[in-house]
């Protein structure tokens, strides 16, 4: 059985993920925002492997978060699950970034650089992510007039250039990106088409399945089917130079192969 990571997995398809593999047998490392978000897990909580604590926002407590996943042990695979939609502000973190791009964006790259590389490695992502092409000029928002819509899309585009780049870079790694629709969670909303199960299925899936059909990588599937994503987040020259500007803001190197 495996032992697998879920970052966001207090509630949602996070949670949903969890509950799913602990099913199958699996352990399952979980993550909360806070000490109070983790109270909330319930019985969850008592069949998972370990617990770490720690708000995605804040860069000292991502990297804290990757301290206490690497304490606990080597993860089999790390599912990228947390992050937020459409916030009304750019807001700031105490490191100045804006909110939807550190969370979403600096700190699944974060983690993907401290933590113990794992076998396979699955980041959430969304249809809308091809709506996100063209960030590089401004990834933090510091120029342009907020645009919420445009900030999530190009975060989620993001998330596949980096699946597919570390694709390329590691290749004993299986890395890949999902599109779980539009799921009726608190961040989806009651009237979403997609129900909770079949949201979580295909990061799962990819996480954990010895199926053959899992075990690829640089890949971007939406409900198990493999699909083409945007032509920015394939292209290699998109993500170098993204992992660049991510490595410069967070002071955090992605080591190599």
């Amino acid at each position: 059985m495996a032992t697998i990571f879920i970052t966001g997995s207090t509630d949602g398809l996070g949670r949903a993920a969890a509950q799913s593999l602990l099913d199958q047998g699996h352990r399952v490392v979980l993550h909360a925002r806070s000490a109070d978000r983790a109270k909330a897990l319930g019985e969850v909580r008592s069949r998972a492997q370990g617990i770490v604590v720690g708000d995605l926002k804040s860069a000292a407590e991502t990297k804290d978060i990757a301290d206490q996943v690497n304490a606990i042990g080597r993860m089999d695979a790390i599912i990228h699950n947390a992050g937020v939609y459409t916030r009304p502000g750019r807001g700031t973190t105490p490191e100045g970034h804006a909110e939807t791009f550190a969370i979403n964006t600096l700190a699944p790259y974060m983690l993907t650089a401290l933590i113990e590389r794992p076998g396979r490695m699955v980041y959430l992502s969304s249809g809308l992510h091809r709506g996100g092409e063209g960030s590089l000029d401004d990834l933090d928002w510091t120029r342009r007039p907020w645009d919420a819509a445009k900030a999530y899309a190009e975060s989620k585009l993001h998330a596949v250039a980096l699946a597919f780049a570390l694709a390329r870079r590691w290749p004993n790694v299986l890395c890949n990106a999902v599109d779980p629709g539009w799921v009726r969670t608190r961040m989806g909303g009651a009237g979403a088409p997609v129900d909770i199960d079949t949201g979580q299925r295909t990061q799962t899936w990819l996480a954990a399945s010895e199926e053959p059909a899992a075990l690829v990588t640089g890949r971007y599937r939406h409900h198990l089917a493999q699909e083409q994503p945007a032509r920015e987040a394939t292209d290699p020259t998109f993500q170098e130079a993204l992992i660049g500007q991510l490595s410069k803001l967070t002071g955090v190197a992605l080591p190599e192969a």
